[in-house]
């Protein structure tokens, strides 16, 4: 079985755990077409109906150049359609080389960004309820592989690595992780006030009544992380993310963010400020949605694609804007920005007073 059946059949079968009978949405662009037939394969012997949505090269940096108000500010009403009534949905990232053209207007992007609102809001509030299953995956492509800084062959064994497709039966690794990642969700779900520490900065929250989630490779593929939405008023202190970040088609670097009650009061980058000004500009975006940990050790280095990153064993990440639901949390943003710190040398994580993690490991 070559590595791209090996992959469409662990999405069909692990990640969405599909049954006759079910509706897929699939969402991609042209180059993932390897993958998506492969899943296609699986899903339809399986009785599922599915539904695939292909985008093309350029496509929304046309429309953000060329398009006027009424066209930006349109969504696909089948898109709609299809992720209200959906049982699952998959998302395969497969980006192109971005098109050499010059920045769209920031009132375009706004425009652009406050249309596509309603998409992402059913789509929370359906992974919050239950009733939609999701998975997020990545394609090897040029682009990707010249943002990780490696060839095409190199980026797509990284990938294969990540999600465990080198190894003879990946579901089953997926599950031996899921069950040492929920012997650490069981304990954070049973504390309340948290701090994430290191030499230079603390940030606190709490987290009680939130859910912690054994992310297992069933709503990203790859995964290997534990995450809850904090109490929304309850973030203070600052913290410095000094992993790399890719934020609207450009880097952003060496994030530090001063917050008070609940929000962020300051913020400095080393590089990209634009960009955060720009980010803290959306609404919500100066909460927090997310905090969380993550577990995956077979991703050891930054490739500038969150998916990856954020899951890198020895990490901690705290995303702004848009909460998750399914763990309790109310914050509403157009944006969901996952900004990621290395803990591996000298970071600390403390529950209620007691310390459960130093130097990227949990001690529980």
């Amino acid at each position: 079985m070559s590595w791209i059946e090996k992959y469409g059949k662990l999405l069909a079968d692990y990640s969405l755990y599909l049954k006759p009978g079910e509706l897929v949405y699939v969402r991609s662009n042209t180059l993932a077409e390897p993958l998506i037939k492969a899943f296609y394969k699986e899903a339809v012997s399986r009785g599922a109906h599915v539904e695939v949505e292909l985008g093309f090269e350029g496509q929304e940096e046309l429309l953000l150049q060329y398009g006027q108000e009424e066209q930006l500010k349109r969504i696909n009403q089948n898109s709609i359609e299809l992720i209200k009534n959906c049982n699952a949905y998959l998302l395969i990232r497969a980006p192109y080389i971005p098109m050499n053209m010059p920045e769209p207007d920031a009132e375009k992007v706004k425009l652009r960004t406050k249309a596509q609102a309603e998409f992402s809001e059913i789509y929370f509030k359906r992974l919050g309820d239950g009733s939609l299953k999701r998975s997020l995956c990545q394609y090897p492509t040029e682009f990707g592989a010249k943002q990780a800084e490696m060839t095409l062959e190199e980026y797509t064994q990284f990938i294969l690595k990540a999600c465990f497709l080198d190894r003879e039966l990946p579901a089953e690794h997926w599950k031996t992780l899921s069950n040492i990642q929920q012997k650490y969700v069981d304990v954070l779900n049973s504390c309340d006030h948290m701090s994430y520490e290191h030499r230079n900065w603390k940030i606190n929250f709490r987290v009680a009544g939130r859910t912690w989630i054994n992310s297992d490779g069933k709503s990203n593929m790859p995964s290997g992380e534990v995450f809850t939405s904090p109490h929304e008023d309850s973030v203070s202190g600052e913290i410095f993310f000094d992993y790399p970040s890719f934020m609207m088609g450009k880097d952003v670097k060496g994030v530090k963010l001063h917050v008070s009650d609940g929000v962020i009061s300051e913020w400095s980058a080393e590089q990209g400020q634009d960009i955060l000004d720009k980010v803290f500009a959306i609404e919500g975006a100066r909460k927090f949605g997310e905090v969380a940990i993550g577990t995956n050790t077979n991703i050891s280095r930054a490739t500038r694609n969150i998916l990856f990153d954020e899951k890198i064993g020895g990490t901690v990440h705290m995303a702004v804007g848009q909460s998750y639901y399914q763990c309790g949390g109310k914050n509403q943003s157009a944006i969901h920005w996952d900004l990621i710190t290395d803990m591996r040398d000298g970071g600390k994580i403390f529950a209620d007073g007691k310390m459960i993690y130093e130097n990227g490991r949990f001690l529980i």
